[in-house]
């Protein structure tokens, strides 16, 4: 018992661990030979592909405007809320090409895609998108229907006579 261990140099000492320094990873952009960053959103069942590049601020969804394709204005807010958040509105060009689900999830599913290829086009815009939500995948999916039940918790009308 004569030789105890009080404070961590010591353990370190006695074990010969050195310290480690945590090196920061510096991110690099990652595009393509034309300019653009790539990325896939998803929500509910729609899944969206998401082209962005430095632009006017332009929005295409499926080959359509995003105000003729998202005609209620709700679903545009939810498309430009990346861009506001990162501070950049109406400096990039998006292309989506969007399929399954309903409006609702393919406007989230572009949020995703857009705020995805935002963070790999310029990772400085990372921390902002994080800290707004933006870069985690809504996980919440239709619960599916269980047998002996009309819909997934649903139970027939119950008769007692």
């Amino acid at each position: 018992m004569a030789d105890q261990i009080n404070t961590l140099e010591e353990l370190s000492a006695v074990a010969g661990v050195e310290t480690v320094t945590e090196e920061v990873i510096a991110r690099e952009p990652v595009r393509d030979e034309l300019g653009r960053s790539y990325a896939t959103g998803k929500r509910k069942d729609a899944v969206a592909r998401v082209w962005i590049k430095p632009g006017s601020g332009k929005v295409t969804v499926n080959g359509k405007d995003q105000d003729t394709y998202f005609a209620r204005p709700v679903l545009q807010l939810i498309l430009r809320q990346p861009f506001q958040v990162a501070g950049v509105e109406g400096e990039f060009d998006v292309v989506a090409t969007v399929k399954g689900g309903g409006l609702t999830g393919q406007a989230g599913a572009v949020k995703h895609g857009i705020s995805k290829a935002l963070q790999l086009y310029d990772p400085s815009l990372r921390g902002a998108l994080k800290a707004a939500g933006f870069l985690t995948r809504d996980s919440r999916v239709v619960e599916r229907k269980k047998y002996g039940k009309r819909k997934a918790r649903r139970s027939f009308q119950f008769s007692k006579r």
